[in-house]
Formats: structure tokens, sequence, C-alpha cells
């Protein structure tokens, strides 16, 4: 195991709280144990430790996320995407294995979502052509998958790619799977702060087709801002 990965391990180890643990994972209704340690705590500890761990290898940086993402309690799940996130160096287009393989196993939402939204989003914002691998997602048997092809668009303001997005949108809105109607209504919220009129003109074009919860998704800051 890499030092990094011990020393982050320890951590959490000396962090944990048993009755936070049991609150996290009844709300995460997740099979998998907690140590009970909050954000904040979890970021602080992990900065300090990172601060001695300034220069890693490629290699490094991979071994390290997949020895955290095996970890038997989330919050190692959890740093292992700090660690995909912190050193940026290596979020770059050579990563990109790393992420769609964190995306295909992802167990829900709170680690999936920080993936798309935080890491591939960007890169593939960078690298536009790793659009034909959110085609791929948005047609991938795993509805998590499926979600992280409308979750990468998030963030990409002026340079969004409305033809795909409208294209990933109409591909899935027909699902009943709640984590898909959301995630639709949030990336066209996301991008109605860019350019409402192109939200409001989808949404009523293609009203029939979406459900009520996308459409009050999408519409919730276009409608805030006409009160």
């Amino acid at each position: 195991m890499h030092p990094l990965t011990e020393r982050i391990t320890a951590a959490l180890k000396s962090l944990a709280d048993p009755d936070i643990a049991q609150g996290m994972r009844a709300y995460m209704k997740s099979d998998q144990p907690f140590y009970g340690v909050k954000a904040g705590p979890r970021r602080t500890a992990f900065k300090t430790i990172a601060k001695q761990f300034k220069f890693i290898a490629p290699e490094e940086y991979e071994q390290i996320i997949f020895e955290l993402w095996g970890g038997t309690h989330r919050e190692e799940m959890y740093q292992a995407l700090e660690v995909a996130e912190h050193y940026k160096k290596y979020r770059s287009l050579a990563s990109w294995p790393i992420y769609d393989r964190l995306v295909r196993t992802s167990p829900h939402w709170d680690t999936l979502d920080w993936i798309a939204g935080k890491i591939v989003s960007p890169l593939v914002l960078k690298h536009r052509e790793l659009e034909a691998q959110l085609v791929d997602w948005s047609q991938d048997d795993n509805f998590w998958v499926r979600r992280a092809s409308l979750l990468a668009h998030l963030r990409h303001k002026a340079h969004t790619n409305t033809e795909l997005l409208a294209d990933t949108i109409l591909a899935l809105c027909h699902e009943q799977e709640f984590f898909i109607r959301k995630a639709i209504g949030w990336v066209l919220r996301d991008y109605s702060y860019t350019d409402p009129a192109w939200v409001s003109n989808f949404v009523k074009q293609y009203e029939e087709r979406l459900s009520g919860l996308s459409k009050r998704e999408a519409l919730k800051q276009i409608n805030r801002n006409k009160e």
C-alpha cells in the first residue's frame, strides 16, 4: 500500500465517530460502512497529509486512487476522489481510463456526481474528443453511467455543446429512474444561468416528453428571476 494511502486511512480511523457513522449510513441507505468523518474534518486532514506528498508519479496517482476506492469504508472512496481532484497535473486526457473506471464502479450519487461534475466535466470541456465517450455512456446499461453522460456538461456555460446536450436528454428523458430525471433538470437549470431563453424554448418544445420533475428543476432559476 502506498504511504499516502496509509496516512489517509489512518487519519480517517483516528477521526472516526460511530454515532455520526450510523447517521451517514442511514442517510445514504448504504450497506457500506462509514467511519463517521464529516466533509470538513476529512478535507482538512487530507490537505495536511497531501502537503507531505506534493510530487507523485503518474502510476502512483492511479495506485493511490484505486487503493482508496477499494477501501472498506465510504470515506475512503471520498478520499480517492480528493486525490483524483487534488493532483491537477494528472487531470489529463491520459487519465481518462481512471475516471471512466470510477464512473463505471460508482455505487451512488455521492461519488458519481463528484466524478462527473468536478473531474470529468472540466476534462471534457478541454478535450472535446471525449464527447464521443459521453455518447457511449448515455447508452450504457448502468443508469449511474447514463447519469454521468448528463452531468459531464455541468459548468460548461457558454461553451456548452447544446446539440449533444439536447440529444442526450432526448435519448434519456423517457426513463422512469428518478436520478436520470433529476439530472436532466439539474443540467438544464445549470445552463439556464447562461442562456435562459434556450432552456425555456427547449422545455417548451419537448414539454410532452420531459417529466414533471425534469421541467420543474430546469425552470427553477428562470421562474425565480420572474418573481
